[in-house]
């Protein structure tokens, strides 16, 4: 599964009444792949996964598998905390063409490491699918050890990991150790250059809705040695990843979104919208950094 450096956890977009704008969803995909997104994640944390239903993550899956059309991966976020369900939605996601499957490490049950090794391989079992789990404690009350994750990465469709545990020690391990191949991305806009400073293959980004052309830039002067330009991009992005984390995300980038006239900044209960105050914080925010928005 060749991801490029730039895959884009897309938010999901929802009407004045709280329903799926599909016709909102085909220009968020467009803008998307416009301004250097190289791959999609579908239904995943940022796109507000626990409030979607099984039905409506699939036509989701089918929508932005139609609208993309052979331009970049989707990836359909299909993990949940019940083994049974994640198969049965994994299966219906490769029914309707997606490229490869995100697997959340299961929440609020609290499994042991050998609970979820065993969970991520059934799920790798029922499937073809090129899988990259998702490693985010803060938002599960559990973490994949490093050690699970290298375990984990010797199954052959398991190919790469968004690690969004927020150590770069952790990382560097599993980069040096796991099976030859396994790809490991960033889950925090703001490390993601501390983390390709240390071999990681990219970021699984939310800032990218707004930044792309900008993350992509940076990575590339990285990689191609760059290293003291890639820094100077870091420190003038950071500004505006941070603000995208200023509130329970996706509630931010929606906002930001909204201001840019891509898609409206409506979200689902429980999370609720900026109120007047941040609102005007994250406008000025984004304003010394207008070139970023190209749409």
């Amino acid at each position: 599964m060749k991801l490029g450096r730039l895959v884009t956890a897309m938010v999901t977009p929802f009407d004045g009444k709280g329903e799926i704008d599909y016709h909102d969803v085909t220009k968020l995909v467009n803008h998307l792949i416009a301004n250097g997104t190289e791959a999609l994640v579908v239904a995943g944390t940022t796109g507000e996964s626990p409030t979607l239903s099984k039905e409506e993550k699939i036509s989701l899956f089918k929508h932005t598998v139609k609208v993309v059309n052979g331009r970049i991966p989707v990836i359909a976020g299909t993990g949940t905390s019940d083994t049974r369900a994640s198969i049965a939605l994994t299966r219906a996601a490769e029914d309707v063409g997606v490229d490869g499957i995100m697997l959340v490490t299961p929440y609020y049950s609290k499994p042991s490491q050998e609970g979820m090794y065993q969970h991520f391989q059934a799920i790798a079992d029922s499937t073809d699918l090129p899988i990259m789990l998702y490693n985010v404690p803060g938002r599960t009350a559990v973490s994949l050890t490093p050690e699970t994750i290298i375990r984990l990465s010797h199954i052959p469709n398991i190919q790469a990991v968004k690690e969004a545990s927020g150590d770069a020690d952790a990382a560097s391990f599993i980069i040096e150790n796991a099976q030859e191949g396994f790809k490991l991305y960033g889950g925090d806009d703001s490390l993601t250059l501390p983390l390709m400073s240390v071999g990681s293959s990219g970021i699984v980004s939310v800032a990218s809705h707004i930044i792309g052309k900008s993350m992509l830039q940076m990575m590339q002067n990285f990689a191609q040695g760059h290293v003291q330009l890639a820094a100077k991009q870091h420190r003038e992005t950071l500004p505006i990843m941070k603000a995208m984390f200023m509130a329970p995300s996706p509630t931010p980038v929606k906002e930001a979104l909204e201001m840019q006239g891509i898609i409206s900044g409506n979200v689902r209960l429980p999370m609720i919208r900026l109120n007047e105050e941040e609102n005007q914080y994250l406008y000025r925010i984004l304003q010394p950094s207008a070139t970023f928005f190209v749409s």
